[in-house]
């Protein structure tokens, strides 16, 4: 089940890219992300709701790869 409060939504190339995917895991506080075998980026989605807004996984990706949204503000 996806979050109630919070969403991330990663770009296909970033989850894509084992080096990106790596710093997405060491840098979330939470975590939210996890690395697969292959490399891939997994979100860990019973994690979700843990988000603290920190935006480290934002500054971490190319701009506007990485979004967290706040699924409770309209």
């Amino acid at each position: 089940m996806p979050g109630m409060f919070i969403d991330v939504q990663v770009d296909p190339t970033v989850a894509a890219d084992a080096a990106l995917a790596k710093k997405l895991v060491e840098v979330c506080p939470v975590n939210i992300f996890a690395q697969e075998k292959d490399g891939r980026l997994r979100i860990v989605e019973e994690n979700l709701d843990e988000c603290v807004l920190c935006e480290l996984c934002i500054q971490a990706a190319p701009a506007g790869k990485v979004e967290v949204l706040k699924l409770y503000e309209g």
